[in-house]
């Protein structure tokens, strides 16, 4: 009778897959929770202590580290001594492990979780087992993924279990155990250093795409499993995703995360803002995003930072958009958004704010940093004109502030009443960025006069103000920094603006 050991911490589908092995004549050798789940599914099962003869101890930490489990998981069938040992000391061969681990990356996925409970939910006998069943694959079958019961079951029931299917068990054994301790070396050298000499980063395939950026080259998504990010993304409608999609729904979903408390939208192109506004209703926010730039808006993707209706959904009805991104969608609009067959409807968490690395890829290695998570210390701001801002000024400075953080550098962003009329992104002078954003937000019938601008970085020049005050800007909100700041307020105070200089940079490359 062969047997199987199967000790599980996500325990779907796991009553009907022992419960499969039995009928095919299967062993099931089972521990704590596990076992006491399979019995309760009328699956007979052996205790492990029944095996080692040895019971569980120091509260489950030490079950299964017992040669009785590893002298039976790494013994070589065609190895006549190795066979002989085993009968020396009275070991029966297990030649299926179906393991998966203590839940490591959920429990640090937890905000404000103690170090202890961290420590709690490091596995150390299933990775060992996993292990030892992957080395030996030509003997025993490690199954790790509970997505893989049903094939396990399939190709077990037909008799024949091909060299090729047990190393790609294997495999995914040996992934998995190394995302498992990559995501315990991380937390733990976080709690260390915030760069560790060396930064072990595992990903896991989401999903195939049909093409990279370019028809020409091929691609994948993957996921570092961070627990709100593209593991959780969920597509409710339309059709496949593609690597340009997924760049601007994240531009998307990160460009309304500054107001948790409001209804934002941002319509998306290319990555960086043509539109973007509050509103009273995720309705008002949209066609006031859609207002900054609506002939750019065609073809974007638009994002929300709060539940969407149908009465949104309605109003997006008469614009071409590729995806629509949110954290949530109602039934009813998503009932409206399928009337268009290939429009992508994706629900994706807003980011927390939790520390977490952002990765860009350089040739032959990567440059990693701190997520950017825009956050505003107002105690830090410094008002350096001779002139105040007023109470609507400063609203609409706060707001512009917020929303310039997510365009392209060099960056500027004119902003009335809580939306922006006018953006320059991605330019290589700031001057330029100034130019373009009032030549935006005329061409989209919008009058700059009394608009607020807001810059990522600082004006090394007074060309930008200048040119700002051109087009009728009475306020202007920038980091400050440059060894021309006087120059700069000088010509604020020149055209009787108002500056705010936040002392912070908020570059986007």
């Amino acid at each position: 009778m062969p047997r199987a050991l199967i000790s599980v911490s996500d325990k779907r589908g796991v009553v009907e897959f022992a419960r499969k092995l039995t009928e095919l004549g299967w062993e099931v050798v089972s521990t704590g929770g596990t076992a006491a789940v399979l019995s309760q599914g009328g699956v007979a099962v052996l205790p492990i202590e029944k095996v080692t003869g040895f019971p569980e101890m120091l509260d489950g930490r030490v079950k299964t580290l017992h040669p009785a489990v590893h002298g039976a998981l790494l013994a070589r069938r065609d190895l006549p001594a190795h066979m002989e040992a085993l009968a020396q000391h009275g070991l029966t061969p297990i030649d299926l492990v179906a393991v998966n681990l203590y839940p490591f990356r959920e429990t640090v996925a937890k905000p404000d979780v103690k170090l202890e409970d961290a420590v709690e939910q490091i596995d150390i006998g299933g990775p060992s087992m996993l292990r030892s069943a992957a080395k030996n694959h030509g003997h025993v079958l490690p199954v790790v993924d509970p997505r893989d019961y049903d094939r396990v079951i399939e190709i077990l029931t037909s008799g024949q279990v091909e060299d090729g299917f047990r190393r790609e068990l294997a495999a995914k054994v040996f992934s998995h155990t190394a995302g498992y301790d990559a995501a315990i070396a991380a937390y733990l050298s976080h709690e260390a250093d915030l760069f560790p000499p060396v930064v072990s980063l595992v990903l896991e395939r989401v999903q195939d795409l049909r093409y990279g950026e370019n028809p020409q080259q091929r691609a994948a998504l993957y996921s570092t499993r961070e627990g709100r990010g593209v593991d959780v993304m969920n597509q409710l409608h339309g059709k496949e995703l593609s690597f340009n999609n997924l760049l601007d729904i994240e531009a998307a979903s990160l460009s309304v995360a500054p107001w948790p408390d409001r209804p934002a939208c941002a319509v998306i192109k290319h990555t960086t803002p043509c539109g973007i506004a509050l509103g009273k209703t995720t309705e008002a926010a949209y066609e006031r995003a859609l207002a900054t730039d609506p002939k750019s808006a065609f073809g974007s993707v638009v994002g929300f930072n709060t539940v969407v209706g149908p009465e949104t959904a309605e109003a997006m009805s008469s614009l071409f958009v590729e995806a629509v991104v949110a954290p949530r969608f109602q039934d009813e609009a998503v009932a409206v958004f399928q009337r268009k067959k290939n429009l992508r409807v994706v629900e994706l968490p807003l980011a927390d704010k939790r520390l977490a690395f952002d990765y860009k890829r350089v040739r032959g290695g990567f440059l990693v940093q701190e997520r950017f998570v825009h956050s505003v210390d107002e105690s830090r701001w410094k008002i350096a004109t001779e002139r105040q801002p007023t109470a609507e000024e400063l609203r609409d400075l706060r707001f512009g502030w917020a929303a310039v953080a997510s365009v392209k550098s060099n960056a500027i962003l004119l902003a009335k009443d809580e939306a922006a009329i006018g953006i320059g992104a991605g330019q290589m002078s700031r001057v330029d960025a100034s130019f373009l954003a009032a030549h935006k937000a005329r061409d989209a019938g919008h009058d700059p006069t009394g608009a607020v601008l807001a810059s990522d970085a600082f004006f090394p020049f007074a060309d930008g103000v200048e040119q700002a005050a051109a087009a009728g800007v009475t306020a202007i909100i920038q980091p400050g920094g440059s060894v021309r700041d006087e120059e700069v307020i000088t010509a604020a105070n020149a055209c009787g603006m108002a500056m705010v200089l936040t002392g912070q940079r908020q570059f986007r490359h």
